[in-house]
Order: structure tokens, then sequence, then C-alpha cells
């Protein structure tokens, strides 16, 4: 028998910055290295990772294989999502890292769920015909390889995630700067469209999930990463499909089964926002992996506000988000 750890952590826009302006990135390093350290994990799924630029090479993960340099990560297979021309996106990868051998990756956007299209109500000039609500971020897939169980080979699949977040979409003509609206049924209308955003994701998650499945009724899953939603909202709860939504017995195979609820209460969050602790990041699995299932952790001892004032990353140059880890056996 032996066991893995598996995390989730948004990073929070990590990437190299400009000469003079803090944090630095080694700033930032000296503060979250540690916290990689302290993971222990052997997968970890990452959010807002940037990517940066080197002459004469596509765009890559130097800011990020730099945080992981003498940490137990460092060397491991580094999975990010891609550009059409097989490069990082400049901004808010999906990076999967992972000491074992990665079998099988894919990105998934609009593969099982079209597109929305929307009227927007508010805009000005007011929309003619319904338009194309983009998703901006793909879901990550990818297949690991985690040694032999039993006398079989044991593959996990994970799925990095980063869902839409609440801040309201930008309708034409409603806004009067980035932090002022024209009016409240415009803010409204967009914070209507970010949830569809986030649902839209939510539900192209749950029909790979399923996917999976269908292919093998027994598969070890793990969905980790940030949902910008907490466990009793709509869209964890259609990643999760729990018998008493569904009402369907026969699917209780299929439930998703949150490992945070195995934390107590008053630990249980990953994000303060107002002074009040969210928990936002997830970390869902099959009922398969529940007989491996050895424990979870949330280190959000030092998490700081972001939300109140004069808070910034000069201030605060850690992430905002509290990475959330689980230990497994085979």
């Amino acid at each position: 028998m032996s066991e893995f750890r598996v995390a989730t952590f948004n990073l929070e826009n990590w990437d190299e910055m400009p000469a003079g302006v803090r944090p630095t990135l080694d700033e930032r390093i000296a503060l979250m290295r540690p916290q990689i350290d302290r993971l222990r994990a052997d997968i970890v799924c990452f959010q807002e990772v940037n990517g940066q630029e080197r002459a004469g090479e596509p765009r890559g993960l130097a800011a990020l294989e730099e945080l992981l340099v003498g940490t137990n990560l460092a060397g491991a297979t580094l999975v990010t999502t891609r550009t059409q021309a097989g490069e990082a996106y400049d901004q808010r990868n999906l990076v999967v890292a992972s000491q074992f051998p990665v079998v099988r990756a894919r990105q998934i956007w609009n593969d099982f769920v079209a597109p929305p299209k929307y009227q927007r109500l508010t805009a000005e000039p007011p929309d003619a015909d319904a338009v194309t609500i983009g998703i901006e971020r793909p879901i990550q897939h990818v297949e690991i390889d985690i040694g032999e169980d039993g006398m079989q080979t044991r593959m996990l699949h994970v799925v990095n995630v980063h869902l839409k977040s609440k801040r309201p979409t930008n309708i034409p003509g409603q806004k009067v700067d980035n932090f002022t609206w024209r009016t409240a049924s415009g803010w409204a209308e967009g914070f209507f469209l970010s949830s569809l955003k986030r649902m839209s994701q939510a539900l192209e998650v749950r029909r790979l999930v399923d996917q999976i499945l269908d292919d093998d009724p027994d598969a070890w899953i793990v969905v980790a990463g940030d949902f910008n939603a907490d466990p009793d909202e709509v869209p964890v709860l259609a990643i999760r499909g729990d018998v008493e939504s569904t009402g369907n017995g026969d699917l209780a195979g299929r439930v998703l089964v949150p490992i945070e609820q195995t934390i107590p209460e008053t630990s249980r969050y990953t994000l303060f926002h107002h002074g009040r602790g969210e928990m936002i990041d997830h970390m869902l699995v099959t009922r398969t992996m529940l007989g491996g299932y050895r424990g979870s952790e949330i280190h959000n001892e030092i998490l700081h506000d972001e939300s109140i004032a004069f808070a910034d990353d000069r201030k605060y140059p850690e992430s905002d988000h509290a990475p959330v880890v689980a230990s497994f056996s085979t």
C-alpha cells in the first residue's frame, strides 16, 4: 500500500513583475515556497499561473518553475493549458504538476456545452439579436499513472478547474469606469452573465465526469480548483450530482464527494471576503476513492483579506487563496 497527496492552489496572478514594481517575484517566492513545501503533494492543480516569454522560445512557465526550485515538485512534469500555437497563455493558465507519469492531457472548452447565447437588455445600444457569451477559461483533464493497485495499473483522472468569478461581466455602455456601474440594472445583468458563464463551465465539468464514468464506472476522479462558489451554491452542486439533487439512487456511483466535509466547519474556508471566510476552492472525488481517503487539510492560518481598504499585493505578496490538500492510499 502506498500513499499519495493531491492539492489545489490558486497562486493569484503568479508572474514576473517589471523592474521597480513590487512585490517582486523573489519577494513572493520567499513567502510562498514554504507553502509548497508544506503541501508535500505529489500532484498539484494550480490556477492563475501566468506565462513568461523568453527570446526564441514559446511562452512558458518560468515563474512557476522558479517557485518550485528546492521543493519536492522541482523537476515535476508540468502540464499547462495552451493556445492554438501550442504555448502557455499570457495569463491565468491552469497547470497540473505531477511527480507521477502523465499519460494523457487535454483541455475542454465548449466540447460538451456550446457557448451560451443571450440578448443583452441593458447594452447601449441594445442587442438586436442574441450574442455569444464567451467562456474565458478552459477545463483541464490530465490522466496520471499513480502506480499499481494490486495487479493493475491505477489511473487517476485529474480535472483542474477555474470557474468564472462572481465579478459582473462588462456590458457595453453600462460602465462609468472600471469600478462604477452606470445603472443597477446593468450591474444586475452583468452579474447574471457571470453566473451563466460559471454554470456553463460547471455543466461541462459534469458532462466530462459522466463521460469518464461511462467508460469506466470505477474510475478514480479528482475535480479540484477554484470554483468561485461555496459548497451549497448551484455550480458546486451541479458538479457533485448528489442523489438528494437528482432524486435517483441508481446514480449514487456518479456522485462526487467534497473532501472538505471532514474538516471542522470553523476551519473550512479558503478565502476571506469582507471579513467572512468563504470555501470556494474545492476538491471533489468519486466514491470509489473514499476507501483510500486518509484525510485533508486547508492551510489558511495566515490568510489575509484583500477586500479591505488599502489591502494590496505590496502588503500581502502571498496568494489570497489557501491551498487544499488531501491524502489517499492505493
